[in-house]
């Protein structure tokens, strides 16, 4: 058997020498005749071989199925175990995994985390811890209001935003300042008036209410002062596109000249110096004041108004209404001085999710409104951690990570999700499905005909997912 083997190999590796041998290393006709003569010989002897032996029938065919490559994944369906409002003590046990406690916790803190105590077994590997809330922020305290802020010093991860949560009581002003960043603004409740003057010495006045918004561009210089509209004045969130702002490093109007000699300060206004006898000696920050009138207008102007205003009222748009939700999108085609950061408004009712996805460039910094919520990172690289949201809590997915925003209470959960760019841009999972040739997602997945055609129902991007 061996040595017919080796027969058909010498025959194989012969003919094809033979046969392919070029006519010019021949050295005359005659040769040419006798190479040819020998292929035929050694085809014959190839043929003679291969009919005593019986070769194995051949490996190399179609790819295998995806379940015969690997297992199948797990059929646990992984659900959230516990939420803020159980009465139980809860305990870092899932199935036959984990044991009980035996020291101290913190009951309420666990119960609003479930799944950081009993994370569902599809979490894997590491991620930065992704979740802040806003009530752990050291608070600044001042007369007419607060700031409290997130930034990368408390969630690492978010290394291109930072947040700061503020209140002003009626007639309060945020005293006149600039920032290096960007500065974007969502009114979470009463109405703010904002004034600012552009590079060109033109100058604006307006107010957001309940739900709108504002920017400032880098280094333009501004006011906010909460209005009477109502009784407690206002709260609001501050975005900025640098995660290692700080609300502690802002440029001040009166820290500015707190430090500036009074005899250059006369010079700069050509007046006396004593017209800067009553100037503060450092830093007002927040402080009282009168609150402004309801028909105030911009100081009159040579240089006129600014040419694309400061707010957009996105409590007067429109939203887009979805399966399972509705979704409000700004970004500089529709508020053109928005150039750094866009935002999606997202609500998603209950047994609804904000569907699997990712942003392909810009991550996205996310604060909770309303409602309890739960979301999945996933890192690449079968890294995966999954973390729980109330209202008041910051969450942050860097860009091209694959995430999803679930609603697991009984009542609508609201969301901001805000991105470092100057356009809203998601990838939709199921999207990019629908429109790849359904033999290849078989090919990958193993899905029947019948889940294959429902894909095609996602031709149009979801965004929100209700319930089956």
């Amino acid at each position: 058997m061996l040595l017919a083997q080796s027969a058909v190999l010498c025959a194989i590796v012969f003919a094809k020498y033979a046969a392919g041998a070029p006519a010019s290393l021949a050295s005359d006709s005659g040769s040419a005749t006798a190479t040819s003569e020998q292929a035929q010989k050694a085809t014959n002897v190839f043929a003679s071989a291969s009919s005593a032996v019986t070769l194995p029938a051949s490996t190399v065919g179609s790819a295998p199925p995806a379940s015969q490559t690997v297992p199948f994944a797990s059929d646990d369906p992984n659900s959230q175990l516990w939420n803020q409002t159980s009465n139980i003590d809860p305990e870092p046990i899932r199935e036959s995994l984990g044991a009980t406690i035996l020291g101290p916790q913190n009951i309420p803190v666990a119960l609003q985390n479930p799944d950081l105590l009993a994370p569902p077994t599809t979490d894997q590997g590491s991620v930065p811890n992704a979740k802040w809330p806003f009530a752990l922020s050291h608070n600044r305290l001042q007369t007419g209001g607060w700031a409290r802020q997130e930034n990368a010093d408390v969630m690492p991860i978010a290394t291109s935003m930072a947040g700061v949560n503020m209140r002003l009581d009626a007639g309060a002003i945020r005293e006149l300042h600039w920032h290096k960043t960007a500065e974007w603004a969502y009114v979470i409740k009463g109405s703010v008036q904002v004034t600012a003057i552009n590079t060109d010495g033109e100058n604006f006045l307006g107010t957001a209410g309940a739900g709108d918004l504002w920017y400032f561009p880098p280094g333009i210089p501004h006011s906010l002062q909460a209005t009477d509209d109502d009784a407690d004045g206002a709260e609001f969130l501050l975005v900025f596109n640098n995660g290692a702002f700080s609300e502690d490093s802002t440029f001040l109007l009166t820290d500015w000249l707190a430090h500036v000699p009074k005899d250059v300060l006369a010079k700069n206004f050509k007046t006396d110096i004593s017209a800067f006898d009553h100037i503060p000696s450092r830093q007002l920050y927040i402080f009282p004041g009168t609150p402004p009138k309801d028909d105030a207008k911009a100081v009159s102007d040579p240089q006129g108004q600014v040419p694309s205003p400061f707010i957009f009222p996105l409590s007067q748009m429109k939203e887009t209404e979805l399966d399972g939700g509705d979704v409000k999108i700004v970004d500089s085609t529709n508020f053109p001085v928005s150039t750094a950061i866009a935002v999606a408004r997202v609500t998603v009712e209950p047994g609804a999710m904000r569907e699997l996805h990712w942003h392909p460039t810009a991550d996205e910094w996310t604060f909770f409104t309303n409602g309890t919520g739960r979301m999945t990172l996933f890192a690449a690289n079968s890294n995966a951690r999954t973390f729980n949201y109330q209202a008041g809590d910051v969450g942050f997915v860097p860009a091209s990570f694959g995430h999803y925003i679930e609603n697991t209470g009984d009542t609508n959960l609201h969301f901001l999700e805000i991105f470092n760019t100057d356009k809203f841009q998601d990838i939709s999972l199921s999207q990019w499905l629908a429109l790849t040739p359904p033999d290849l997602v078989k090919a990958h997945l193993d899905l029947d005909d019948e889940t294959i055609a429902l894909l095609s129902n996602s031709k149009k991007k979801p965004i929100v997912v209700g319930p089956a």
